[in-house]
This record gives structure tokens, C-alpha cells and sequence, in this order.
């Protein structure tokens, strides 16, 4: 190679490691990003499907001049690993506070000034308090167990379950529908645990007034900058199309038909695309990939003002950001919507509100608002694919994820190995690149850290601190199997 690079059974042991990573999402890049930090160990190509990196991270334009980020809005303070990887480039993101405006008439409530409805329920939600309290403290009980089944053996109202628990829990996670199966240990992590809180709980209000929060910077220059600044070979509009595994080797197909050979594959695209592409899967890969359950979701951009006064009570001059609606007929089912011109910085003081309305799981459409939004005030519609977070996830899909890691050279990374957030598919794909060798980057952070370190004992069952459990067990096997 022209750069000098040994490669194929000729390379000698010093030569770099030839290394794939499949997908340009916040997990891959981040992937590449600390895999490339070290020239001489890794030789790290990217490959993606797209024209543009980012994923799911993705930035559009909304006329006049005016952009909006799409997919993904915003972060916690909690999120440190995003916060210092953005930093490595230049961003640094607009605090905001947050401010919520659910449900509709006699069920509306907010966390500006209190609303008869949190009157109501005063009792229930300091009460609510106690039992997140209790399930933390048995969280490897109460992960396998749904919100919905933790509020009825507490005998919670249904009206404190459907119009104040799950708007907050969709709000969390973009659940909609699939919203009461939600594990209880996931709702009651983003209350009470300190390195992965979100919001703080409000023995009065349930959520606290205006907490801080952070508007990203624009997405699609963020990860573009990235993706440029990374030193890895970055392959755009470049699917994955098989990937075989033999002779200690990976064999990597693209769409074209055309196959090269590297030495380790990081998976960082979605679970369905990974195991179809796998010639051969192992046992762990066909199980945990073939348990993680995806939905077809849509986001449709608007300025219609008269769909969002029909549908949601909110206040713009207050400025209220994000918007819940429950179903009527059926109170499990929940619709999202947001004013991005009172969250994303870009839009205030435009003289105009930009909404976005998201739209779960198509499998329900018929329940859906959607044909209420004016067609002339449409400004974007965009599906996408999007996993869920029920209990069955935390109990088929993350505790089984560490058998995958490294088998056959094959490592995965992405929100779904855990839970889906932006945060935790950074911290993923920092990890497969500490496995592969290189040295975690933000271990100054005890927070970044103490993050970073939970999700490699979850994921890949290994204390950084420690030996790897799977490792001590192999060596002790192997030892008392000798003659």
C-alpha cells in the first residue's frame, strides 16, 4: 500500500490493524475517532451508507434561510462523553431550560406553575418518590419488570399513570405506544441515578422546574467535521452487504460487489442490518440481534398553529417546549410534539414556530393525528426506524450483548446494546475501541468515566480495573484441562 501498511499473511506483527467499522452514526465515529487516535496500532475505514455522516444526527432546511437539527435535539449535563467528544472538534452547545406542556383541558400540567392535576396527585407523587427509591435498590429485579405492571402492584391511579408516568417516560425515550412496557429501572435511572440522570425528581411537581438542558450546535456540521478530522478512511454511499469470517480474517462485501479483507469488524449500524449481513452468525449473534425489535416511526415538520392548539395546551410566549398527547380512547397511546423555535437556538427571534410532531410505530396508524396537519403547512415528513425499549429488551437483548463482543473479530456498538440514547452510543463505541486497544480518552472526567465504565462491565463484561471475568474463567479452564 501506498502508505506504507502491511497487510494481508504476509504482515508482521508490528504492522497497523486493519479495522472496519460499518456506520457513520455518533457510535461508529466515535468508534474511529479513538481507534485513529493511534496511527501506528489501527488503519480504521469507515463505511456508510449515506451520502453524508451523522446517522440518525442529521440536519435539514426549513426555508428562509432557517435549518432545524432532526432526530436528535438535544442532551442532559449528565452526558458528558457527547459533551467531550463534540469539544475535541470546536462544539461546545446552548444550555436551554426545559419546559413541558402535557396532556389537554382537565389533564393539562406543565413544570412552569402547578395545575390542578398535580394538585390532584400530590400524595401519589411523593409516594412515586419512595417506589423509584425502592426500585433502584432492587434494580436487577425490576429491570425485567415493565412501569405499567411496577404502578398497578403499588396501586397507582390511572389517571397518575397515563397522564403523568408515561407522557414523562415518552418524553424520555420517544416511546409512544410501546410506552407502559418500558422497564421500571429505566424510568427510575433517569430520576435518581447520578451518571445517568436526566431530570431531577420534584416530590411536589414530579418534574422539576425548568431543568438544564442543552441544544446541539447544527448536527450535520458537527459529525461532518468529524468525520473530516478523524484520520480515518471515511466511504461514503457504501453499503454493507455480507461479511464473512475465516482463516482469522473478515471479508467485507459493500453493495457493489466489491470485497476487502480486515483484520477486526465494528459493527455500528442497526441490529437488523448487522445480522443480515453476518454469512454464518454464531448462536449469541442470531439470538441478541434477532431480539432487538424495531418500529417504523414518522416526524412530520409543520407550522400548523391550529393542529397544535387542537391537539396540546401549551403556552409559546412562555416559551413551552415539549408536548404530550394521550390518546383519549386509549390512554396507552401517546403522540409527541415539539416548538423547536423555543428549544433550538437558530429559530428565536425568527418570527415564526416551527413544530415537529412524531408519529409511533405505523403498526397503529389508524389512531394516528397525522391527516389533521394541514398539507399546506407541511414543511418535512421523514420516517424512520426506530427500536424499542420495552422490558423484553433488558431481558433478550443487554445482558447477552458481551457473548457477541470479539467473537470472530466481530464487535458491535450502538444505543441498542443498551438503551437509546445519544450518550450511550458514544460511550459504545468508545468502548469496542478500548477493547481493540486504545486507551479510553476522558478518564480526567470521573463522571465520562464512571459512565464509560458501567457500560463496559454491561456490555462487554469487563472491569477496566480488573481482569475480564470471562477471561479469569477461560485461563482458570484451560489450566485445569491441561495434563
Amino acid at each position: 500500500m501506498g502508505d506504507g501498511t502491511v497487510t494481508g499473511e504476509h504482515a508482521s506483527p508490528l504492522a497497523a490493524k486493519k479495522v472496519l467499522v460499518i456506520g457513520a452514526g455518533a457510535a461508529g465515529l466515535a468508534c474511529a475517532w479513538s481507534l485513529a487516535r493511534f496511527p501506528d496500532k489501527f488503519e480504521v475505514h469507515v463505511w456508510e451508507k449515506e451520502a453524508q455522516a451523522g446517522g440518525v444526527c442529521t440536519s435539514e432546511d426549513v426555508g428562509n434561510g432557517d435549518w432545524i437539527n432532526d432526530g436528535v435535539q438535544g442532551a442532559a449535563p449528565s452526558y458528558r462523553n457527547t459533551f467531550l467528544f463534540h469539544d475535541q472538534f470546536g462544539f461546545k452547545h446552548e444550555p436551554v431550560h426545559m419546559k413541558v406542556a402535557f396532556g389537554k383541558g382537565p389533564t393539562a400540567w406543565n413544570n412552569v406553575a402547578p395545575t390542578p392535576l398535580i394538585h390532584e396527585h400530590q400524595r401519589e407523587i411523593e409516594r412515586f418518590g419512595r417506589v423509584l427509591k425502592h426500585i433502584m435498590r432492587l434494580k436487577f429485579i425490576y429491570a425485567f419488570i415493565p412501569i405499567r405492571r411496577v404502578l398497578a402492584l403499588h396501586r397507582f391511579s390511572k389517571s397518575f399513570r397515563d397522564h403523568l408516568v408515561f407522557p414523562l417516560t415518552a418524553l424520555f425515550f420517544g416511546t409512544g405506544n410501546q410506552t407502559p412496557r418500558v422497564s421500571s429501572v429505566v424510568v427510575a435511572s433517569v430520576f435518581l441515578d447520578p451518571d445517568v440522570r436526566l431530570f431531577d425528581y420534584d416530590p411536589e411537581r414530579l418534574l422539576s422546574q425548568q431543568p438544564d438542558f442543552y441544544a446541539f450546535k447544527k448536527l450535520s456540521d458537527v459529525y461532518g467535521t468529524i468525520a473530516g478530522g478523524i484520520g480515518a478512511h471515511m466511504h461514503y454511499n457504501r453499503p454493507i452487504a455480507q461479511i464473512r469470517r475465516r482463516n482469522n480474517k473478515v471479508h467485507a462485501t459493500d453493495g457493489a460487489g466489491v470485497e476487502e479483507v480486515f483484520d477486526e469488524v465494528v459493527f455500528s449500524c442497526n441490529a437488523e442490518a448487522a445480522l443480515k449481513s453476518l454469512q454464518r452468525p454464531r448462536f449469541w449473534e442470531r439470538f441478541v440481534l434477532g431480539h432487538v425489535r424495531y418500529f417504523n416511526d414518522v416526524t412530520v415538520t409543520h407550522e400548523d398553529e391550529a393542529y397544535m392548539r387542537r391537539h396540546y395546551e401549551f403556552d409559546n410566549e412562555r416559551g413551552d417546549m415539549y408536548f404530550i398527547r394521550t390518546d383519549p380512547d386509549n390512554s396507552e397511546v401517546l403522540e409527541m410534539s415539539f416548538n423547536l423555535s423555543n428549544y433550538q437556538g437558530q429559530l428565536r427571534g425568527s418570527g415564526r414556530n416551527v413544530y415537529q410532531t412524531i408519529f409511533l410505530n405505523d403498526e397503529i396508524r389508524q389512531r394516528w393525528t397525522k391527516p389533521d396537519i394541514a398539507e399546506d403547512k407541511v414543511l418535512m415528513e421523514k420516517w424512520w426506524r426506530q427500536m424499542s425499549h420495552t422490558w423484553r429488551h433488558f431481558l433478550f437483548v443487554v445482558p447477552w450483548v458481551r457473548f457477541m463482543q470479539g467473537r470472530k473479530h466481530t464487535w458491535y456498538c450502538g444505543a441498542y446494546t443498551l438503551f437509546n440514547t445519544h450518550e450511550l452510543a458514544i460511550v459504545s463505541g468508545l468502548a469496542v475501541a478500548q477493547r481493540l486497544g486504545a486507551d479510553y480518552p476522558f478518564d480526567h472526567d470521573q463522571l465520562a468515566a464512571t459512565q464509560f465504565d458501567k457500560l463496559m462491565q454491561i456490555s462487554h463484561g469487563v472491569n477496566r480495573h480488573k481482569r475480564s471475568w470471562w477471561r479469569c474463567f477461560s485461563r482458570r479452564r484451560r489450566r485445569t484441562s491441561s495434563p
